[in-house]
């Protein structure tokens, strides 16, 4: 074997190694997820997803406590607990609170979920979420500035 045919060999048998380290990896996180958090892969596989949607209070693996809410930009308000609920089953809550939209924008949002990530069905309560996620994680008002705040006073 000549030189660039071991430098081809050494970095096929590398690019599988580095697969190998990949899966064994990916493999420890799936075993350690079944064994620690169970109500996140009964979520992923119930028999309908009715049965997690219709579940205004489920279980999620976050304590949400009002130091933990604020940490992640979450209000206390109408609807907090259907997104809770919802939407950190599958990503984190501040993936939620970096985005800003309209109501409509948020509706897109879900559908494209819904279309592309294999998104449930919300239901009945999809009306609250929107309500929850347009109050208050609406796009901010666009500007060069901020109007200033002055102090008038009367010349004398």
């Amino acid at each position: 074997m000549e030189g660039a045919d071991i430098r081809k060999l050494m970095t096929a048998i590398s690019a599988l190694g580095l697969m190998m380290v990949f899966l064994v990896i990916s493999a420890i996180g799936l075993i350690l997820m079944v064994q620690y958090q169970p109500e996140i892969l009964a979520g992923w596989f119930a028999n309908s997803k009715e049965e997690v949607v219709a579940q205004e209070d489920v279980p999620v693996d976050v304590e949400w406590t009002s130091e933990k809410l604020e940490e992640v930009g979450l209000v206390e308000g109408e609807g907090l607990q259907l997104v809770l609920a919802n939407c950190t089953n599958c990503h984190s809550a501040k993936l939620v609170t970096q985005n800003r939209f309209t109501r409509e924008g948020w509706i897109q949002v879900i559908r494209w979920m819904q279309e592309t990530q294999g998104f449930w069905d919300l239901g009945p309560n999809e009306d609250p979420i929107v309500d929850y996620l347009s109050t208050h994680f609406a796009p901010e008002a666009k500007g060069r500035r901020k109007p200033l705040e002055v102090e008038w006073y009367s010349l004398e």
